[in-house]
């Protein structure tokens, strides 16, 4: 649990509702959390499921790593306690979103297993939808677009999943993409697919 240190601060209740700010835009908000090893396509697919659910006419956006470094958290680092820190933060603005009936697509590795099932802690009943990139190890390094692996091999990037630190899949997403065999628009297909199944495409 994160220490409150800020005092004398009440909680203010919205006198727009969730339900009525979902049925305003036609459709339920969520969180679609996107984890796997870097390289593995997460932000590739979201960003497909993005442009998917544009087209539809539903309200989503895509919260992406490296970016919301570069801003809200560019003050952390890849330690275990910045990188809890970092999916904190983003879990708390991913619900901000969501209740305000938008669906957030948030592409973070996201290593621990624990940092996202408190993100899913903070998220209502069917809002928290844990999506697994499945891509192995080898596959991520031989597409390695930034050159990170190579880096990480060489000793140059410390703290760097699955090679000097951990990365702890999921062990009951809502869904799994296989990302070592299938290309990125069958996987945003499948995405959209779970969306429309589970009755979150419509109020």
């Amino acid at each position: 649990m994160t220490e409150q240190k800020a005092t004398n601060v009440t909680w203010h209740e919205h006198l727009v509702s969730k339900d009525e700010r979902f049925k305003l835009n036609g459709h339920k908000g969520a969180v679609l959390w996107f984890t796997g090893l870097s390289a593995c396509g997460k932000s590739t697919i979201a960003n497909a499921v993005d442009y998917k659910l544009y087209l539809a006419g539903k309200h989503s956006f895509v919260l992406d790593g490296d970016n919301i470094r570069m801003g809200l958290n560019k003050n952390l680092g890849f330690s275990p306690e910045d990188r809890t820190e970092n999916i904190r933060r983003i879990g708390e603005v991913a619900k901000l979103f969501a209740h305000a009936g938008t669906f957030a697509l948030t592409a973070f590795i996201s290593p621990y297993r624990d940092d996202r099932d408190k993100v899913r802690a903070v998220l209502g009943a069917n809002e928290f939808i844990e999506i697994y990139v499945d891509a192995s190890l080898e596959k991520c390094e031989e597409r390695d677009p930034k050159g990170l692996y190579k880096k990480a091999r060489a000793g140059n990037l410390p703290n760097f999943t699955g090679i000097s630190a951990p990365y702890e899949a999921p062990t009951n997403p809502e869904l799994v993409l296989d990302s070592n065999t299938k290309g990125i628009e069958e996987l945003a297909d499948e995405v959209i697919a779970y969306l429309q199944k589970n009755g979150y495409l419509a109020v």
